[in-house]
């Protein structure tokens, strides 16, 4: 298994500078939907809106204790999580907790980050599928997986938005 899957999302960009835009605009892509539209599963397996900000707050505390270890241990060993098993409990979850628990996480992260250094970047664990990584990995990981996310938002509302639009006769 490849070390990090979503570094190829990042383009260059700096992974801080992702993870500092990304509660406005998951506020601003899930603002342009219905609460009907927030709770529609659109297919068998695939997640409704609802789901995918509980699975984002969900990502969001695993990647705080794996930093967290990360900064206080000597190469930690980080524990993988199962997504799919973790969905499984997503039914009791409403839409504004889950958003709140993100933005409220990541705006916990981020005064985190704020004072790490270089060689806090450095710092190693290990992952039990991906290996030995840093906590430069994590964060890339965590800002790829949100770019990630939002290209999958952002090409739902282009979605809707040319189905929303009459075609010409």
């Amino acid at each position: 298994m490849e070390e990090n899957p979503y570094a190829k999302h990042l383009e260059d960009r700096d992974a801080v500078d992702i993870l500092t835009a990304t509660s406005a605009h998951l506020r601003e892509l899930f603002a342009a939907h219905t609460p009907e539209e927030i709770v529609h599963i659109p297919a068998p397996g695939k997640w409704s809106l609802r789901e995918l900000m509980a699975h984002l707050a969900d990502c969001e505390i695993a990647w705080s204790w794996r930093m967290r270890q990360i900064l206080s241990l000597d190469n930690p060993a980080l524990q993988s999580f199962k997504q799919d098993v973790w969905a499984e409990h997503y039914s009791g979850y409403d839409f504004a907790t889950a958003q709140l628990t993100f933005d409220t996480l990541r705006a916990w992260n981020l005064r985190l980050l704020a004072t790490i250094t270089d060689a806090d970047r450095s710092r190693q664990a290990s992952h039990p599928e991906r290996g030995t990584l840093t906590l430069r990995t994590v964060l890339e990981t965590m800002a790829g997986h949100d770019v990630h996310h939002i290209r999958l938002l952002e090409d739902l509302r282009k979605k809707d938005s040319k189905e929303a639009v009459p075609s010409p006769s």
